[in-house]
């Protein structure tokens, strides 16, 4: 048997077998091979840790999670108040039935409650071999609680470890595969990670949350010849139930898709840092540790305002795109000028931001949305879908050099407005099938906001929007001088007019918004007569 994970058979592999075997399959099923992780893990009934925050962990990491529960535990965010172990013979049916039947890239295990079920595990991997195997071994929780008695410890050194491609203790866990020795400092764990390699596994990362008197939350990366001291910022937040179980899941996410393991395990530290952050101030439990959001979902749904109306077209009517030179112009903030516009009758707003740092992008959609959703106005982010999820925007709009809007719908999800600019009729149709809510068409006229951007007349627009199966919003060169034109065309589907000169290239926003409502109210209201 050789160390690290691959399991050899009269010079051929059983993961080369698979990988034959599962090439004809594909073949045969005519589908690409999906990334596939099997947990190994027990059940938490907070579900903030083990086999839940797996299957969350994959989910938010776009990868296929199965699993073969090992105990059940009954447990909240106070503690784990009794662990009940599912018989070995069970647990060995479990991998049976997945291992047998679905195409697993990795395996990762967390809580193995006894000696057997590591035996029953390394047998199973002997007679299914996998891509790689994810170790996280689970003995004493961030919170303190024992999770695994000291009788598998010599198991877990003599046995599981050499299988591993990687090991992913805490401090403490660390420490007690080590013996007890003490983990005080990042040379210490530097230490530990040497010594936990020495016992088998290819790669060894040592976390280091729980170190004491370290400003930053610090992690040691070894795969036998380098060390790697990944940082990150530490967190304040009560919200940290499960970190470990996720870190390790997210790793055996991305080696699933195919990543090299120190790109992995970047990957997984910056996951769980901004989950993290999004969910520090969220409350869930009475306990010390709480939760996070693994899905960057919930604040959503309970501590901010959330539209509870699906997309209604009519917010299209008067669409106010950003432009931040033109505010620099006139010397106010984006926040002003969005306020200004909405209090002027915009009923939408886009925030356009090309030229800003990604962390100054982000507080001034923050502080935009706070003003839209105090007026009940949608605020949707121009491109950026990043932006959009970590400020917790309405939507996005995007272009069609930008993201598909399939993909940020599958991001986003399905509450969230997506736009698409179009200018022709298989970009309508395209957006359709995409799952937008609505189109952006144009430029209707010569515009300065967007170079070479050709027009397509008011001919194009009424073309695009009778095939258009979406509701419709003008773009491009509009202003008060010919918007009623574009209104009174008299075509069902077209909501309304974006707007970004009319409005933000003037002194006074706010009554150069009221004057293009009112045109607009007149322009709709001679079309219905």
């Amino acid at each position: 048997m050789a160390s690290g994970g691959v399991i050899l058979s009269n010079s051929f592999s059983f993961y080369q077998k698979r990988i034959v075997m599962s090439s004809r399959m594909q073949e045969k099923n005519g589908g690409a091979s999906i990334p596939h992780v099997l947990s190994v893990a027990g059940s938490d009934s907070g579900a903030g840790a083990g086999i839940q925050a797996d299957l969350k962990a994959c989910a938010a990491r776009g990868v296929y999670c199965s699993t073969v529960i090992t105990s059940v535990t009954a447990q909240n965010t106070v503690g784990v108040q009794a662990v009940h172990a599912v018989p070995e013979d069970f647990v060995a049916q479990q991998l049976k039935s997945v291992l047998s039947d679905m195409q697993v890239d990795v395996v990762k295990t967390g809580m193995l409650p006894s000696v057997g079920v590591v035996k029953v595990l390394l047998q199973s991997l002997t007679e299914f071999s996998v891509r790689a195997l994810v170790v996280d071994p689970v003995m004493v929780s961030t919170s303190g609680d024992v999770l695994a008695g000291p009788s598998i410890l010599s198991t877990f050194r003599e046995e599981l470890l050499p299988m591993a491609n990687i090991v992913t203790p805490n401090i403490k866990e660390a420490s007690a595969l080590l013996g007890g020795i003490r983990l005080e400092t990042v040379a210490d764990m530097r230490n530990a990670a040497e010594l936990l390699h020495a016992l088998g596994p290819r790669n060894v990362l040592v976390k280091g949350g729980d170190l004491p008197d370290s400003l930053d939350a610090v992690d040691i990366f070894f795969n036998g010849e380098h060390f790697y001291e990944l940082r990150s910022s530490r967190i304040k937040t009560r919200n940290t139930h499960g970190t470990g179980c996720t870190l390790a899941s997210c790793i055996a996410a991305e080696l699933a898709k195919g990543s090299p393991m120190l790109t992995a395990v970047r990957v997984a530290k910056r996951y769980v840092e901004t989950a993290l952050e999004y969910s520090k101030d969220i409350l869930i439990g009475n306990g010390i540790q709480g939760p996070f959001d693994h899905l960057l979902r919930l604040k959503s749904g309970s501590q901010s305002f959330h539209r509870k109306d699906a997309f209604n077209p009519s917010d299209l009517f008067l669409y106010a795109v950003t432009d931040s030179g033109m505010n620099k112009k006139w010397g106010r903030s984006m926040v002003d000028a969005v306020a200004a516009a909405i209090q002027g009758g915009a009923t939408i707003v886009q925030l356009r931001e090309k030229d800003a740092e990604t962390r100054d992008f982000l507080e001034t959609a923050k502080s935009c949305l706070a003003v839209c959703r105090s007026h009940g106005v949608p605020l949707l982010i121009n491109d950026r879908v990043d932006i959009a999820l970590a400020s917790d925007a309405d939507g996005v709009h995007v272009g069609q050099s930008d993201m598909p809007a399939s993909v940020a719908r599958t991001l986003l999800g399905p509450e969230k407005i997506i736009g698409v600019s179009c200018k022709t009729i298989e970009q309508a149709q395209q957006a359709w099938i995409g799952g937008a809510d609505y189109i952006g068409s144009g430029g209707v006229y010569s515009t300065n906001t967007k170079a070479n951007n050709p027009t397509i007349g008011l001919d194009g627009l009424k073309t695009v929007c009778s095939a258009s199966k979406l509701p419709v919003v003008a773009i491009g060169g509009i202003n008060a001088s010919n918007a009623g034109t574009v209104m009174e065309m008299g075509l069902p589907n077209l909501k309304g007019v974006a707007v970004v000169s009319a409005l933000f290239d003037r002194e006074n926003v706010l009554a150069e918004t009221k004057k293009l409502h009112a045109l607009l109210m007149e322009a709709s209201s001679s079309k219905m007569q």
